[in-house]
């Protein structure tokens, strides 16, 4: 770890290490984190508190380890920052919970809603954002309950057997499944413990792994159908571009066209909320010689490094500030953001440069 405090005397980071962690975070980490009971109700109550920053006086009065203590403080938070309330979130949490209360006594045909869109717009952060929402709200009515359960996220295993999606569901409830369990037993077993747990909302990402144009796929969408008719729930999906996959193709898709809305993600454009989104991250740095409104006045080369994603958009500012931390430049410019590497549909996706 980095203790010196200006550039000059700071050894140089891997980037590479850095910004590959941070990709990983963003992705299968973060599935795997929330698909278990545990992972998710850690994160519903999760609301990282940004560090205070020291003054100068304080922060040269620091010995080597307090101030890897200090640093790494600020590097785990950064990491995380801060999530931005978006069009598209605000009105997947509005759609969610009115779908929330108006199936609240359906007894069949519930509806429910699928997120769809290009990868890094934002729908698994609209998705879990919901979901904490529901939890938030179950908790504030039912202080002390340990034994309800109103929210499970599973993520739609790569080429998913309707087995490996009901052992995901068993999997975020902890419940044991042996190799020789079969698909009626795992279904029964997450059907009965979430019925008894009261569970209000499912959770279903990466739904662009399942292919209705194969047995498996079409079995899959099944299984996804028949846990919908037993658990009294609403069920929200989450995917990339669905509708190009032919999710909404077929007998079976029209049965899902039939019940679901959608809400299409998209990249923003370059618009008052796109700075409004930049200067939210900004807002959220802890650095100490980071100029206010910098980022600001870089949006415009934010929109055109990042293509309007919102992903694209965290990663480069998260990376940036850790960089900024570990090199002891403690400030984003716009030379130290093209020093993060994007992934490379984003690099893919830039517009030209602004003037």
């Amino acid at each position: 770890m980095v203790t010196a405090t200006g550039p000059a005397s700071a050894q140089q980071p891997d980037p590479d290490r850095w910004h590959s962690w941070l990709r990983a975070l963003d992705r299968e980490d973060l599935h795997r984190y929330l698909t278990t009971l545990e992972g998710w109700r850690e994160f519903t109550v999760q609301d990282p508190i940004p560090p205070e920053l020291l003054p100068d006086h304080a922060l040269a009065d620091l010995d080597d380890d307090a101030r890897e203590d200090y640093d790494d403080g600020r590097l785990d938070y950064h990491t995380r920052l801060t999530v931005a309330a978006t069009s598209t979130l605000r009105t997947v949490v509005t759609s969610g919970r009115r779908l929330t209360l108006l199936n609240r006594h359906a007894i069949s045909a519930r509806r429910g809603l699928i997120l769809s869109g290009p990868a890094g717009t934002g729908k698994t952060t609209a998705l879990t954002q919901f979901g904490k929402t529901i939890e938030a709200i179950d908790r504030r009515r039912h202080p002390g309950a340990d034994d309800r359960i109103p929210v499970v996220y599973v993520t739609v295993p790569p080429a998913a057997t309707s087995r490996m999606l009901a052992v995901e569901f068993a999997r975020f409830l902890g419940l044991p499944v042996t190799t020789r369990a079969n698909i009626t037993d795992v279904i029964e077993a997450v059907c009965g413990v979430l019925i008894d747990a009261r569970v209000s909302v499912v959770c279903v990402d990466e739904l662009h792994n399942l292919s209705l144009a194969t047995r498996n796929g079409a079995e899959v969408s099944d299984t996804l159908k028949y846990f919908s008719e037993r658990i009294p729930a609403t069920f929200v999906y989450a995917g990339v571009d669905l509708e190009a996959g032919g999710l909404f193709d077929g007998t079976r898709s029209r049965q899902i066209a039939g019940r679901f809305a959608v809400i299409d993600t998209v990249s923003f454009p370059r618009t008052k909320e796109w700075t409004g989104l930049v200067s939210t991250f900004e807002d959220a740095l802890r650095l100490h010689r980071h100029q206010p409104k910098s980022l600001e006045g870089l949006a415009h080369y934010l929109h055109d490094r990042t293509g309007g994603m919102i992903g694209s958009l965290s990663h480069l500012i998260r990376g940036a500030a850790i960089d900024a931390i570990l090199d002891g430049t403690e400030q984003i410019t716009r030379k130290s953001l093209e020093r993060v590497r994007l992934d490379r549909a984003a690099q893919n996706r830039k517009t030209k440069p602004s003037p």
